[in-house]
């Protein structure tokens, strides 16, 4: 599952290589990786888009009064992440909604899209998170230099705080974890997506190496999908809601 399992019964034991699926292969021409390389990670970025468009794009192209079940999926989806920035950026985070709802589908469908048997999951990779994590890291930053100057520092500085040394002691922790979030940001998502994805191939490998009692772990392995399946959708959901709180912090400084 989402990768394939490899079987060794040779030995008639279990030869599973749970991270094997993970491997960024050329798609064409030898082993090597260059900088144009078209790789099996590329195309499921190509076709995370396309899934985005068709399931976006398409059934509202044409929208009616009464939405049919396309469209009141799209529309589901937009109206979720455009109440989640509301909620917590306010009227600020109108300007800000369409770079949120990009993020937010794009890792939904990348998720969701690694758990088609014999896919690739992108989102496993910290090379994309890391990227994902580094623009919203950086935006945030840019744009709490340019709303609040200078100004933008006292993020950092807890002035209820009783005494002085205190403060700059805890200025210190606070630009620390401020930096840290790019790493935390993308390791939590690629680690959880990598974690269910390997524990599913473990149990598929049981499979054949069990016999008749396989049946064991393909049941082990149908209830593990339906939790990597929600693990999908929340580990979208989150890694959107912490962009749009870095935002607010950038924004109201709290």
């Amino acid at each position: 599952m989402a990768g394939g399992a490899e079987h060794g019964a040779s030995s008639g034991g279990i030869n599973a290589h749970p991270m094997d699926q993970f491997i960024v292969k050329p798609l064409f021409g030898d082993e090597s990786l260059g900088l144009f390389t078209v790789t099996n990670q590329t195309l499921w970025l190509a076709v995370g888009v396309l899934f985005a468009f068709l399931l976006l794009a398409l059934p509202t192209r044409n929208a009616t009064l009464v939405p049919g079940r396309m469209q009141s999926v799209a529309e589901s989806l937009y109206m979720f992440v455009r109440k989640m920035v509301a909620d917590i950026l306010g009227e600020d985070g109108a300007k800000f909604f369409p770079y949120i709802f990009t993020v937010f589908m794009f890792i939904l469908i990348a998720n969701v899209a690694g758990l088609i048997p014999a896919s690739f999951t992108p989102t496993a990779h910290i090379a994309v998170t890391g990227v994902l994590a580094l623009i919203v890291f950086i935006s945030v930053t840019v744009i709490g230099f340019m709303r609040h100057g200078l100004h933008f520092i006292s993020l950092f500085w807890v002035s209820s705080a009783p005494t002085v040394a205190l403060r700059c002691v805890l200025f210190l922790i606070e630009l620390i974890s401020y930096f840290v979030r790019p790493l935390s940001h993308s390791v939590r998502l690629a680690g959880n997506m990598m974690a269910g994805h390997a524990v599913l191939k473990v149990f598929a490998a049981f499979v054949p190496a069990l016999g008749i009692l396989g049946v064991v772990p393909i049941a082990a392995m149908t209830g593990i999908f339906a939790l990597e399946l929600l693990v999908a959708c929340v580990q979208a959901y989150i890694f959107t809601i912490l962009t749009c709180v870095y935002l607010k912090d950038a924004l109201h400084l709290h």
